[in-house]
């Protein structure tokens, strides 16, 4: 039964199709947004999303039975329980609002793709250095919205009346979502100066800490391919060893059967 069990999730057409029942899944999700194509064809629509939800759930149970100490030792196979749990959570009452999470599913294929699982581990990987930039960002935030607001409070008390006002102000201009016409040029027709403090504060958010975030992630995608690399390596170095002393053993044994001759 387990060997069976085994030859079927580690068939190679198993991943695929399970690849195949996500994006299938994604399309029906999104063909539910429209209410012109749920009042055409809402019951069969419905009827193939439990449908592809069950085999979900029979995957996940096929994998806990095939090796259930395994499975919960593996991150990301207890990130597909959690999506696939969510999907089958009641939506009546209080908690309707966990059907627009059923689209979540579809987050199964960063599981289910190597390529995207090496992005989200780089991703992982960066978070402490992505942490000390955090800080630094949000001293940078503090000090300038304390500045603003002390400064340009009282002509303008919607952009800088309060401390949070003038961050979410200086957020949009870090953004350089109309930064200029929008509120710098205004602000300068009062006070003519003014440049002087959003201009250092662009290049030091936008275009230095921001940046340090772009190298940290670049920095740590190269090492997690790096590993990658690493390992593959060393199955491919333990490989050629194991098939080497398979050769010697077979030539081993061509030696004896000659001796015996």
């Amino acid at each position: 039964m387990n060997t069976a069990l085994s030859r079927l999730l580690n068939h190679r057409l198993f991943e695929p199709v399970i690849m195949a029942l996500i994006i299938f899944n994604a399309i029906i999700l999104a063909l539910e947004t429209s209410p012109t194509i749920m009042a055409f064809a809402g019951p069969l629509i419905l009827a193939l999303d439990k449908i592809v939800l069950g085999i979900f759930v029979v995957e996940i149970i096929l994998r806990m039975f095939h090796d259930f100490r395994g499975f919960w030792r593996d991150p990301w196979r207890i990130f597909d329980f959690l999506v696939v749990a969510i999907a089958i959570v009641p939506t009546t009452g209080a908690l309707s609002a966990l059907r627009a999470f059923r689209i979540l599913r579809v987050l199964r294929l960063v599981s289910a793709v190597p390529q995207m699982r090496r992005v989200v581990a780089g991703l992982l990987t960066a978070l402490p250095g992505m942490g000390s930039i955090v800080a630094l960002l949000g001293l940078i935030f503090f000090v300038f919205s304390v500045i603003s607001t002390k400064l340009l409070g009282e002509a303008f008390p919607e952009w800088f009346g309060s401390l949070g006002a003038s961050a979410y102000t200086l957020f949009q201009v870090m953004t350089l979502e109309s930064w200029s016409m929008g509120i710098v040029r205004p602000v300068m027709e009062i006070f003519p100066m003014a440049w002087l403090l959003f201009v250092p504060f662009i290049i030091l958010t936008a275009f230095a800490v921001l940046n340090l975030f772009i190298g940290v992630i670049v920095d740590a995608m190269q090492s997690e391919n790096a590993e990658n690399a690493h390992d593959e390596r060393e199955a491919m170095k333990n490989e050629s060893a194991a098939i080497l002393e398979e050769v010697r053993a077979l030539r081993a044994e061509l030696a004896a059967l000659k001796a015996d001759r």
